[in-house]
């Protein structure tokens, strides 16, 4: 290359590593040669050369639930606009196994972690002095991009109090209050509250697995048949993946989806568009999910690569508003 151009290998270098250092009469004289020559940047030399991998962990809980892989699928999307490459570990909830995959990719250079996983606290995390950014979890500690999860909350009793039920219900585990999905709890609680509608509230552990999900579900369902015999009765799952599982166990039974259940999602991942009946769900804007996750982590790997490497002074906390989508299921 250096031949061809004339250009000494450190011209030819610094236009690779930082081209704005070279006029730009130079590189396009430099990039028509590479055109010309059919070159193949050699990946590995460069990052031998800079110590810049262009990698970034994920790390998500599994992947069996809507959610996770649609904001993994938009994470991986942003390369085009930020020309990150991705390693994904799923945890399993398993703190060890987690430790060990942050360890590994440590180990590879990694420039920024993305962690959806609960596992680990917060503080554990921002001990690595990684760039890092977490989504949908606890955060005091660390960056995080998050949707405003008590507006849902309120956004699906609204729509099921609209929708004529007698008795509104929301399923959920037992969420801490510093996790951000607390919030639907506290939201859809408030509202009923305020609005005086019969509700309840089921804290319930479905297990963490799909088969363990379907198995806890039906109970819950049976459940509630026994209860509210001759009521319309609405149903707020705290997410997609359980809100199609509900469904399809109704169905199963009825044949359709009787108009005594409604029923509201919250995420609006691809499932809830495309069960067999469309699904009302809160929806989280995923896109500018992943995107702010990327600006955030990007910020701190330029902080990084100074002279002297800096950190936040506080961490950055975004929050997205969700978006109500009325489907069939509340109709």
């Amino acid at each position: 290359m250096a031949e061809y151009t004339g250009f000494s290998k450190t011209t030819i270098s610094r236009y690779f590593s930082n081209p704005d250092s070279v006029t730009l009469e130079n590189q396009d004289k430099i990039a028509h040669a590479l055109e010309t020559l059919n070159y193949k940047e050699n990946k590995l030399a460069r990052v031998m050369a800079n110590g810049k991998t262009e990698i970034i962990g994920v790390i998500i809980p599994n992947l069996y639930m809507h959610y996770y892989s649609n904001v993994l699928d938009h994470i991986i999307s942003t390369y085009e606009k930020y020309g990150y490459k991705f390693i994904v570990f799923a945890g399993k909830d398993d703190a060890d196994v987690e430790r060990r995959y942050i360890s590994e990719l440590l180990a590879y250079k990694t420039e920024g972690l993305i962690v959806l996983s609960h596992t680990l606290p917060s503080k554990e995390l921002s001990a690595y002095n990684i760039p890092l950014v977490t989504i949908e979890r606890e955060d005091k500690y660390v960056c995080s991009v998050n949707t405003d999860n008590y507006m849902g909350g309120i956004q699906a009793a609204t729509i099921l109090s609209k929708s004529g039920c007698d008795i509104l219900i929301h399923a959920n585990s037992d969420v801490p209050e510093d996790v951000p999905a607390y919030g639907r709890i506290k939201g859809f609680k408030n509202f009923c509250e305020k609005n005086k509608c019969d509700y309840n509230i089921l804290i319930r552990d479905f297990g963490k697995t799909y088969d363990e999900n379907y198995a806890g579900i039906k109970n819950m369902f049976e459940e509630t048949e026994a209860k509210y015999i001759n009521k319309t009765v609405g149903i707020f799952m705290s997410n997609d993946t359980h809100a199609n599982i509900l469904l399809n166990i109704i169905i199963k039974k009825y044949g359709k989806l009787p108009d005594k259940y409604k029923i509201v999602g919250f995420d609006n991942s691809p499932i809830s568009k495309e069960a067999i009946v469309p699904i009302t769900t809160v929806g989280q804007q995923v896109d500018k999910i992943a995107d702010e996750a990327m600006q955030i982590l990007t910020v701190q790997i330029n902080a990084f690569k100074k002279r002297k490497p800096e950190l936040l002074s506080k961490p950055i906390h975004k929050v997205l508003t969700p978006i109500l989508i009325r489907r069939e299921t509340t109709r």
